[in-house]
């Protein structure tokens, strides 16, 4: 699976990927939308998850898990941001950035790190600023899924 970097390092947040409106790039001065970019839902990475669980079945059992789990997820991730609890908003935005990378929501999965990044360092207001997005876009993935994968299947 693959979550665009645009840093060789692979180190810190590029600024052109921090979210458009949020106090992160108002911070940065930033107004693009890097986030933007990449697909809500990539049907490549998709096709990928069938071939490693050996068909169809599989694949759409989690990706009908995951679209299922989406408000639970979000509420958790949330709570933990809000009450500035950083073990748990790690573990939440981890588990976020790696499931929405293995149903190709590659948008969603690349706020998540985003998040992570801002969360290690401890700056819970740009955390709680990147979560409107984080909501925002796991909606629109969800919604992206079901319509473009789990009801097609």
């Amino acid at each position: 699976m693959f979550i665009p970097d645009s840093q060789p390092s692979g180190k810190g947040t590029p600024a052109a990927a921090l979210p458009a409106g949020s106090m992160v790039a108002e911070a940065t001065g930033m107004t693009t939308d890097y986030d933007e970019l990449l697909p809500l839902v990539d049907s490549d990475t998709l096709q990928e998850l069938e071939e490693q669980l050996d068909g169809l079945e599989l694949a759409l059992r989690f990706a009908r898990d995951y679209a299922a789990m989406w408000d639970q997820r979000l509420a958790k991730l949330t709570a933990a941001v809000q009450n500035k609890d950083v073990a748990g908003a790690l573990d939440a935005a981890i588990s976020l950035r790696i499931t929405s990378a293995m149903v190709g929501g590659l948008r969603l999965a690349r706020l998540a790190k985003i998040l992570e990044d801002v969360i290690r360092q401890g700056d819970f207001r740009q955390g709680l600023a990147i979560m409107e997005r984080v909501a925002e876009n796991g909606s629109q993935t969800v919604s992206e899924l079901q319509s473009s994968y789990i009801l097609k299947n």
